[in-house]
Formats: C-alpha cells, sequence, structure tokens
C-alpha cells in the first residue's frame, strides 16, 4: 500500500498538470472507470478547489462522448468480424 500511495501522491505533485487540471483529469478517469469512491474523491476535491458545476457538466460530457464512441466502434468491431450487416 505505501507504494501504491507514493505512486499516487506523484501523480497529485506533479511539474506539467496544475492542480485544477490535475482534479478535472482525475475525476474524468474516475468517472470512465465507473469508480464510485474515486468520484466521490474528485467531487469534494473538485467543490474544496471551486471548480463549477459547469466545469465538472464539461468534463462528464467528454466521458460520455469518448464512452460512446468506443461503445459504437465495439459495436462495428463485431459486426465485421462476424461478418454482420444491417
Amino acid at each position: 500500500m505505501a507504494t501504491y500511495k507514493a505512486f499516487y501522491d506523484s501523480t497529485i505533485d506533479n511539474e506539467f498538470l496544475d492542480a485544477k487540471t490535475e482534479l478535472l483529469v482525475g475525476l474524468a478517469a474516475a468517472m470512465a472507470l465507473n469508480c464510485i469512491p474515486c468520484q466521490r474523491y474528485y467531487l469534494d476535491r473538485a467543490k474544496s478547489a471551486g471548480i463549477t458545476k459547469g466545469e465538472i457538466s464539461e468534463v462528464l460530457a467528454k466521458v460520455m462522448a469518448v464512452s460512446a464512441g468506443q461503445k459504437r466502434l465495439q459495436f462495428e468491431e463485431t459486426c465485421t468480424r462476424y461478418n454482420i450487416t444491417f
């Protein structure tokens, strides 16, 4: 657990992303991976950091768009693989 904590902490204190971006990226990842405890954690941190409902909505929309695109491609791949046409 100590190794994971050290790794995770290094993703918070990084040299390239500002604190707000780090929180929004973390929230997007938590949403995409359906990690409820992580979503709660990032939402709490985002609220404390003054991130707005609009900004959270934009993150959610992006996660939804990427997920929808992935499902569309997965469906097309299945149809192609099994020679199914509609």
